[in-house]
């Protein structure tokens, strides 16, 4: 799901830049004012998780990859606002020291994993299991379902960004200047993948550590109030 550089073009890597810097300070102001001072372990391993799991990915024919993320776990144990901090910092990572992932594309990868991603699926998550006992097996089914649902909703957006490439900037001849596939190539190779491979994985990893910690450290499974914080 990384976009490499040279597949977005300059006015679209802008405009996720422009989107992000915003959402990149709200997360700051709010995980600092509403992190606990024993989660801060916490959101580096988060971060360490999600760079971890995001290194076995699978190249897909659209010039990018498939892998699973782990964002929508770290949503579920410290809020989403943590998460797109701790998935920022791994893609950021990824992109500097392993080139994976573009660094004009940062911006579009950060949106996709960072923000959209954990969002999705930490109010899922919230919606399914909305009251639901800490040791329910209703929150396992709902952290599975998040985590699908959430890496595929990134990936299609990925598919789509990927896709329109070629209607804004390409020759009078019809050449495209970046991504040379359309949207009828990009969002089946995006969201086939996902939807068959890496959004079970995703769901799988992210149910079986829901079901772990509730024996193990339900504690953890307490999230606070940081996603209803106000700047």
């Amino acid at each position: 799901m990384h976009i490499p550089d040279g597949y977005l073009g300059p006015a679209t890597c802008g405009v996720f830049y422009a989107v992000m810097i915003p959402i990149w300070t709200a997360a700051s102001k709010i995980v600092k004012k509403t992190l606990k001072a024993g989660q801060v372990p916490m959101l580096a391993i988060g971060a360490a998780f999600s760079f971890v799991i995001m290194m076995f990915n699978v190249p897909i024919p659209c010039g990018t990859t498939g892998h699973a993320v782990g964002g929508v776990l770290v949503a579920i144990l410290l809020g989403p606002w943590a998460a797109s901090i701790a998935v920022t910092v791994a893609l950021v990572i990824q992109a500097l020291l392993f080139g994976d992932g573009g660094i004009t594309a940062i911006g579009a990868n950060c949106f996709n994993m960072a923000f959209v991603l954990p969002f999705t699926g930490y109010y899922i998550y919230k919606a399914i299991g909305h009251n639901a006992p800490i040791d329910s097996k209703k929150r396992v089914i709902a952290a599975g379902i998040a985590g699908y649902i959430a890496i595929n909703v990134a990936a299609a957006l990925a598919g789509f960004e990927f896709g329109i490439q070629r209607l804004l900037h390409k020759t009078v001849s019809g050449q495209a200047f970046y991504c040379p596939y359309g949207l009828n190539v990009t969002m089946p190779a995006m969201l086939g993948e996902h939807l068959l491979v890496f959004g079970w994985v995703e769901a799988i990893v992210t149910a079986l550590v829901i079901k772990y910690l509730q024996k193990q450290a339900p504690e953890l499974l307490d999230v606070g109030p940081q996603e209803e914080e106000k700047i």
